[in-house]
């Protein structure tokens, strides 16, 4: 019995539904034995990597145990070579059509060290200059991993001026931030820290105190050769976010079975009616698969709104996908979709801009660019656990994804520089709710994720 290959199958699931800059010092593991204790320093390459399902398990939950760290237990955790073993990330099902996708992995492999030390950076609080903010300040948990403010409030209660987007399913970015002005996520991590309105501290500082924790210290010694250094937290940063994802969701189950059903139609059909005693091993092997995706499907159903929702969001009369595509429903390309464009009120570009309007307006990635084309433009967000994330847009001016559908059927605020994709559309009040119902479904879990545990 002809049969479509998985691969075949995912690429079809997909047409239906629609790297570092900073360095790694991968050297072989090496160890020596110092007064302390065994020392590991680089990333483990002498064996295949370890294949580690992403969005489950134990990877971000810590050391065992409750309480601080101490330098006790982190040496004795440390000195077990697996942990500093190479890891191969597997996706859960739904990003997992974007492996050819995800970024950063042969500069900075993922280890379960690295892992553990970004996630105590990410949690602690002593890297910001008067130890009220850590980067789950902005990026909570609670919130899908943005903030639930328009603007975060950093050090000293100051305010920033772009609504926090997610931390996850960075695996599958390259360029972050809004204006995609860091190119690694390795970038993107150490830039709040000298941020004077996020976490206020200088690069230098931050070496500094983590020099001073003796946790840290260990930690960085044994897995960097260079040991405290601020692209060594980046390293280690970067892969504690890469490691965050999210999970399947309602939609992801039914694309994937709807695939298998397409791929797989004449052979479901040729033994439909069959007696079990028909059957060969390749018929068997097919329902058994089937079966799986069918009890997938029934563990996270997907509504009657969501598919209805769907067809629009994939169709030309949403056209949604022309920007939110991919496994994580972004292009992570910039678009002017006349968001905060407001004072502008002519179609018609007008050279030199006036000076009031050049400073008082975010440009967005024509800051970044100094391309005129580029004006206004911001960075296409995910919109996995879109749900857990208001409020929407690069200034959080849209309080929920009803005012954001509405904003798109309105064709947006028209400006010089707005994106030719962005069209008025002829979307009844029930279209857009069940287009709201296609986003809700976007929704998956989240891995557990320790949030204290840090070195004493």
């Amino acid at each position: 019995m002809l049969r479509a290959s998985p691969l075949a199958i995912a690429a079809l699931g997909a047409a239906i539904a629609a790297q570092s800059v900073i360095t790694s010092a991968s050297t072989p593991l090496s160890i020596e034995s110092p007064a302390k204790g065994l020392r590991l320093v680089g990333a483990d390459v002498s064996t295949p990597p370890q294949r580690v399902p992403l969005g489950e398990g134990e990877l971000l939950q810590g050391l065992p145990g409750s309480g601080s760290l101490s330098a006790e237990e982190l040496q004795k955790w440390l000195s077990n070579a697996a942990n500093h073993a190479a890891l191969q990330p597997v996706l859960p099902v739904g990003l997992d059509q974007g492996e050819l996708d995800r970024q950063g992995l042969k500069a900075n492999p993922l280890t379960r060290a690295k892992i553990e030390l970004g996630r105590q950076l990410f949690f602690d609080p002593r890297l910001s200059i008067d130890g009220t903010i850590r980067c789950a300040s902005c990026h909570d948990p609670d919130h899908g991993f943005a903030d639930p403010q328009r603007f975060s409030v950093g050090v000293r209660g100051q305010f920033g001026t772009r609504n926090t987007p997610t931390a996850a399913n960075r695996l599958l970015s390259a360029a972050q931030f809004w204006d995609g002005r860091a190119d690694s996520l390795e970038a993107q991590a150490i830039g709040p820290l000298a941020n004077p309105t996020e976490m206020g501290f200088s690069h230098a500082a931050v070496v500094g105190l983590l020099e001073q924790v003796l946790g840290y210290r260990i930690q960085f010694e044994t897995i960097f050769a260079e040991g405290v250094t601020i692209e060594n937290a980046a390293l280690a940063l970067a892969c504690f976010e890469r490691a965050l994802v999210t999970g399947p969701t309602p939609w992801d189950h039914r694309a994937r079975r709807s695939a298998f059903e397409v791929a797989n139609a004449d052979d479901l059909a040729a033994v439909a009616d069959a007696a079990p005693e028909d059957l060969d091993a390749d018929d068997a092997e097919l329902l058994a698969d089937y079966g799986l995706l069918i009890r997938a499907t029934e563990a996270m159903p997907l509504s009657a709104p969501a598919l209805r929702g769907s067809k629009l969001f994939f169709g030309e009369r949403g056209g949604c996908f022309q920007c939110h595509a991919g496994a994580n429903f972004s292009d992570e390309q910039y678009h002017n979709l006349g968001i905060g464009l407001a004072t502008i009120n002519t179609n018609r570009r007008v050279e030199p801009l006036a000076a009031n309007l050049e400073t008082t307006i975010d440009w967005g990635r024509y800051t970044v660019t100094k391309n005129e084309a580029d004006r206004g433009a911001f960075k296409t967000p995910t919109l996995r656990n879109v749900t857990q994330t208001p409020p929407y847009m690069h200034d959080g001016s849209l309080a929920t994804l009803n005012e954001v559908i509405e904003w798109y059927v309105g064709g947006g605020h028209r400006n010089p520089w707005q994106s030719e994709k962005i069209q008025p559309l002829d979307l009844s009040v029930d279209e857009q709710s069940d287009l709201v119902a296609f986003l809700e479904a976007l929704t998956g879990a989240w891995p557990q994720v320790e949030r204290g545990r840090l070195p004493e």
